[in-house]
């Protein structure tokens, strides 16, 4: 499919931030945005247009059953100026796995990577050049149908949004405080753990809100049916350091499978330590604070890249990990994932995609 462009002129488009270390994190878009429509069981209509708000039925599906996918990708500033994705495939081959469970139709990965590209052509000069900044990709279907009624809807919209961003945490790469919720639950078997659908994160919100007004970062999901085994932070896949050993939530379909994480994984591997897929208990983790052997522990995801945890509470206690430092095995994994991404240390992997 050929993708159309109506573009606004020069004299009509934002200025940038004059100040990249007060960007902070989805807040502020770029001047055009990507957007394709479904109907008559087939994607139509690919074009870049100037980023505004859309017209949608009160009785659009979406508003009614939640029928909707997203993903989350980043392009960064490399030396020379060039513009590089990291790992596109594998957020757009997540797209599709969301797409499904949620009962969308699928879209054509290779198309869309050369959709997110065509647009950055466009809107790339907005990508920042500070270190720890980006330039935030997000592609979202929305079930646009007017109908009341429970079924898949018969018409979507995919739209691909983009944003500069800063720091997804005002701790940027400081440890950070997280709280372990022990009754809400964010996902069990069958459901919606494993996709990036809004109704997971909607169903988050409430446990999420409560840990910050208690001054927590983030919370940490256990499991829906024991309410004992380590799943995943609201943002990011989560890992501990356990003598010596980087352990984290195996992939049961409870927790989402993060491009991040899966690089984490390869990093540590390819470094020499040694990594671990498994059920882990709560009770494990506090037992190995309490004789030493936990001496790290971090989250990853694609917003945050790695963040640090320097308190961890449970039952009301508080517990420091790494003297609520960041560790030596974290910062490693973390200089070498950003070196990566912003072109700064060498890429044996082919995560990197150039736009030009």
């Amino acid at each position: 499919m050929e993708i159309s462009k109506r573009l606004l002129p020069q004299s009509h488009r934002q200025e940038h931030a004059a100040d990249e270390t007060k960007l902070g994190f989805g807040d502020k878009f770029t001047d055009h945005m990507f957007k394709m429509d479904y109907y008559d069981r087939a994607w139509r209509n690919p074009r870049i247009e100037p980023t505004a708000p859309l017209s949608l039925s009160p009785a659009a599906m979406v508003l009614h059953y939640c029928q909707t996918v997203f993903e989350g990708l980043k392009c960064y500033r490399h030396p020379g100026d060039r513009l590089a994705l990291f790992r596109p495939k594998d957020n757009f081959r997540r797209f599709n796995q969301s797409a499904e469970r949620m009962a969308i139709p699928l879209v054509d990965e290779e198309f869309m990577l050369q959709a997110v590209k065509e647009l950055l052509r466009v809107d790339g000069d907005w990508t920042p050049s500070l270190p720890g900044s980006s330039l935030y990709i997000r592609p979202t279907i929305i079930a646009t149908e007017p109908h009341l009624g429970v079924r898949p809807a018969r018409e979507y919209l995919l739209y691909v949004l983009l944003s500069p961003v800063g720091a997804y945490y005002k701790e940027g790469f400081a440890p950070i405080k997280i709280y372990v919720e022990d009754f809400f639950t964010r996902a069990a078997q069958g459901g919606l753990g494993s996709v990036k659908a809004g109704a997971s994160y909607a169903a988050s919100l409430l446990a999420t809100e409560k840990a910050a007004q208690k001054g927590f970062t983030q919370l940490l999901w256990l499991d829906a049916q024991e309410h004992r085994y380590v799943e995943e932070v609201g943002s990011m896949n989560m890992f501990f350091v356990i003598n010596g050993k980087i352990v984290t939530a195996d992939l049961t379909g409870t927790i989402l499978p993060g491009v991040t994480r899966s690089s984490v994984l390869k990093v540590a591997a390819d470094m020499g330590l040694t990594v671990e897929e498994r059920r882990l208990d709560i009770n494990e983790v506090l037992a190995a604070k309490e004789t030493g052997a936990l001496t790290e522990a971090f989250g990853a995801g694609t917003a945050a890249v790695i963040s640090p945890v320097g308190t961890l509470s449970y039952n009301e206690r508080q517990f420091a990990i790494a003297d609520g430092q960041v560790g030596p095995i974290t910062q490693k994994l973390y200089d070498e994932l950003v070196g990566i991404q912003y072109g700064g240390r060498p890429d044996p992997y082919g995560w990197i995609e150039f736009v030009d």
